[in-house]
């Protein structure tokens, strides 16, 4: 556990309301510990000469009708009530967390099922669903703590199913996919660790919940049967002389709701400390349609030795009037050793473009292509363990954000080593001392001592670094960069770019760099795909951006909005007119025609295809020829 965690947790006993409420349930527990062996023959004393007897000095809440010290059996009460609370509890967190994370575990269909069942079961009240089970599984404490226990577990499960869906989206469990670990261990070793503290704090707040149903059940006596007792089967056995001994009743009565605040005032001043809200009674979680158009063919040059060959790529998600698809079509071939940027605004298609070539598109979303060859292999139609085993050796992916690029409760080189354990079969010290030796090959200082250390102990540029020797732990012969340089400063941006070509250029490795900033495209790669709406509308060399060759005019405007040094201050910074097109609302005809200076009524109507040759292709019933007045500078940042 890291440290600034363990620290969280102890920080919760320096607050007045922690402090409080941990004496009060350390007391509660020593209690149900020590209790039946200091008092056990005193409260199970028979004394026929002093049957129902009130408050007295020498029995301070009175006998029973055997003449048993009360106050003693409230006492030894307290483990029977404390001990088939915490099991109950158990039950719950236990069934909670199996179906709240089958969705995640399970194939699709078996996913949809456990949530169908989890959703049904929310829908009833928990204590009819408590009296349920205890008909189900019988009187006595056993059938009491099933039904406890199974009443509970809807609650945990909801919450563990919100809590796994909110981790599985970032992007420490995409990298990890990518490496190839299965849904077992990334469940058990990336999600589960993330989600362990408000699953904590829900259960010792649940505690208490159960220990007052419990105590419910034994009261109505469905619950635990004599000889035994707790707390519940005492204030039963004492109701009939409520009037004459109150104390009798009471007293249990009492034990149950300080011990149920022993539980709840805890967990509700852990919750507190650590950013935890409550979302509903006992629950908590962390703060925190256009038809699919017709496929549109597209013209390739042809490019030898092929990494990467994706045609009439698409991503679709169902919408409320029929499936939206904001990417449509798109088609490109990336050779060993190339280096191709795809730039455009946002909402344009190409993170998702990524994340397709990754496999990480979720349902309900789905991919289709025409063709998807991944080194010669047909990625779709591979198996999922052909497809992990493809990827986690030879594909490797650089996300935008570095600090959700890793999981912050493992250390950073055992998440470096975990793909080469999975993968190349190496043991746990070779494992450790490669991803040593990939962070000294993106110049990350002082290797073996960060190896050691979390996320949060590294920068945003070493992070970023450690991030790329993650993709190089195995042999990747494709890297895939989603706008790898937007959360960090302009240096270390530079930095990192020079990193990225470092290692195309030593290890001959293809890339594919996703960026909204056109410059910073021109100067890493070779080949620029220019994607509007979810399509590619132009594909050109680098070169033509340096001599302003661009032909589209949603790729000049682009061009035209990058400021430098030639600027006018005093005139308003050129911008693109209009708003990008909803991928939802697809406009027929070219989707950039409204906010173009040259659209005709064609425009509007017909959808022009990629073409072209000599390596520059466009998607434009109306070209323009003319070079720009004023090229992009490729060497300003």
């Amino acid at each position: 556990m890291p440290t600034n965690r363990r620290r969280g947790w102890s920080a919760v006993l320096r607050t007045p309301l922690g402090l409080s409420a941990g004496v009060l349930l350390l007391a509660v527990l020593a209690l149900a510990v020590l209790a039946p062996m200091l008092w056990n023959d005193q409260a199970s004393a028979i004394d026929t000469d002093h049957l129902l007897e009130g408050s007295s000095a020498q029995h301070w809440l009175g006998t029973d009708n055997l003449g048993r010290d009360i106050f003693y059996r409230v006492l030894v009460a307290t483990r029977q009530s404390i001990g088939l609370a915490l099991l109950a509890t158990a039950i719950a967190v236990l069934t909670g967390l199996l179906l709240g994370t089958a969705p995640a575990v399970l194939g699709r269909r078996s996913g949809r099922l456990a949530t169908a069942v989890v959703n049904v079961a929310v829908a009833f009240p928990g204590l009819l669903l408590a009296l349920f089970f205890a008909v189900v599984f019988g009187v006595g404490a056993k059938g009491a703590v099933l039904a406890i226990g199974f009443a509970g577990a809807p609650a945990f499960a909801r919450l563990t199913q919100t809590l796994v869906a909110g981790v599985a989206a970032r992007d420490f469990v995409a990298a990890a996919r990518i490496a190839g670990v299965g849904r077992i261990r990334l469940l058990v070793r990336h999600i589960l660790p993330n989600i362990a503290e408000p699953l904590v704090v829900n259960a010792t707040i649940g505690a208490g919940g159960a220990l007052l149903a419990f105590s419910g059940l034994s009261f109505l006596g469905l619950g635990v049967q004599a000889p035994a007792y707790d707390w519940g089967r005492l204030m039963g056995e004492s109701l009939n002389s409520i009037y004459v001994h109150p104390a009798a009743a009471l007293a249990p009565g009492v034990a149950v709701v300080v011990a149920g605040l022993a539980f709840n005032l805890f967990g509700e001043a852990v919750a507190k400390l650590l950013g935890v809200e409550t979302i509903g009674p006992g629950r908590y979680a962390r703060r925190r349609g256009a038809p699919v158009e017709p496929v549109v063919p597209t013209a390739q040059y042809v490019v030898e030795d092929v990494v990467l060959s994706v045609r009439d790529l698409r991503v679709s998600f169902p919408g409320p009037q029929g499936p939206v698809t904001p990417v449509r079509g798109v088609s490109f071939t990336i050779g060993h050793g190339e280096a191709v940027g795809v730039v455009g605004e946002s909402g344009s298609g190409k993170s998702l473009t990524a994340l397709a070539v990754a496999q990480l598109i979720e349902s309900p979303g789905t991919v289709t292509a025409e063709r998807f060859d991944f080194l010669g292999e047909p990625v779709l139609e591979l198996t999922e363990a052909e497809r992990r085993r493809l990827l986690g050796t030879s594909f490797a992916m650089v996300f935008q954000d570095p600090a959700t690029s890793f999981n912050p409760t493992m250390r950073v080189g055992s998440q470096l080593a975990e793909g080469a354990r999975e993968h190349q079969g190496l043991s746990r010290r070779q494992a450790m001392a490669r991803a040593v030796d990939r962070l000294r090959a993106v110049r990350v200082p002082a290797a073996e001592r960060r190896a050691r250390q979390y996320p949060h102990e590294f920068s945003g540029g070493m992070r970023q670094r450690a991030m790329i020797g993650m993709g190089l732990m195995g042999e990747p012969a494709l890297i895939v960069a989603d706008e790898p340089t937007t959360a960090l400063d302009v240096t270390v941006q530079r930095q990192v770019l020079r990193l990225l070509e470092s290692i195309r250029t030593a290890d001959d490795v293809a890339l594919l760099l996703i960026s909204h900033d056109i410059t910073v495209i021109g100067q890493v790669c070779d080949r620029v795909l220019v994607m509007y709406a979810g399509r590619i509308v132009e594909d050109l060399p680098v070169s033509a951006l340096a001599t302003g060759a661009a032909r589209h005019p949603y790729t000049r405007a682009l061009l035209a909005a990058v400021p430098d040094l030639d600027t006018d201050l005093d005139q308003p910074l050129a911008v693109i007119p209009g708003r990008p097109v909803d991928p939802a609302r697809v406009p027929a005809g070219c989707a950039f025609a409204a906010r173009c200076e040259f659209a005709t009524d064609r425009c509007r109507t017909e959808n022009p295809e990629l073409t072209g040759a000599d390596g520059h292709q466009v998607a434009c019933w109306h070209p323009q020829l003319q070079e720009l007045g004023r090229p992009l500078r490729m060497g300003q940042r």
